[in-house]
């Protein structure tokens, strides 16, 4: 079986290709009727789903994943425990799931990739949701330890107050320029004379 789009997108790094190239390389092979259960690679396949936030369809394929696959292929048990982690919106666990397993050589980039987004993610989730946080609460999102979790908050402008242990979040003014369309202007300036007589 022919694994180099797959093997490609990895060298690349273009994990966000991932999961529409193992989908559409299992349908093909689906479609050939021949069987790949034991050679296919489950774990990068869950992962590229994970990767770009599809839990869904991680768990779709998790489910038509057999037994003896899952017994058998500890790392997709593992890509699994994130994917499970995710779905329960365990912050924590999923940065436990990630540094519980030692990955192959294979998956290790798309896992440190996945979990520099994840932490991203979360980030802009305690920005958009929060305006003062605990530095625990904070660590705990991040997957960090408390000072780590403090120099990243920092850098990203908040203010740390010693004493209370509490992180002020500092939104990031977002500035866009609205740009008026002279034919829309027209448009509406026609429509309100229209309707004024």
């Amino acid at each position: 079986m022919d694994f180099s789009l797959i093997k490609g997108a990895l060298e690349s790094k273009s994990y966000g290709k991932i999961a529409d190239i193992c989908d559409e390389l299992m349908l093909q092979v689906a479609a050939q009727g021949i069987a790949f259960q034991d050679e296919w690679p489950y774990a990068i396949h869950l992962l590229g789903h994970l990767y770009i936030n599809d839990v869904n369809s991680a768990r779709f394929l998790w489910k038509t994943i057999t037994s003896a696959i899952k017994e058998s292929k500890a790392e997709v048990v593992a890509a699994w425990t994130i994917g499970q982690r995710l779905w329960m919106r365990d912050y924590a666990g999923v940065y436990e799931a990630i540094r519980g397993f030692e990955w192959s050589p294979e998956a290790q980039g798309l896992v440190t990739a996945f979990s520099d987004l994840y932490t991203k993610r979360m980030f802009e989730l305690l920005l958009s949701a929060y305006s003062t946080i605990s530095v625990g609460d904070t660590a705990l999102f991040l997957g960090m330890n408390e000072e780590d979790a403090t120099n990243y908050a920092l850098q990203h402008g908040w203010i740390v107050d010693s004493s209370s242990r509490m992180l002020t979040v500092k939104r990031q003014l977002i500035v866009t320029e609205q740009k008026l369309d002279p034919s829309k202007l027209q448009r509406l300036t026609e429509y309100v004379f229209h309707l004024e007589h």
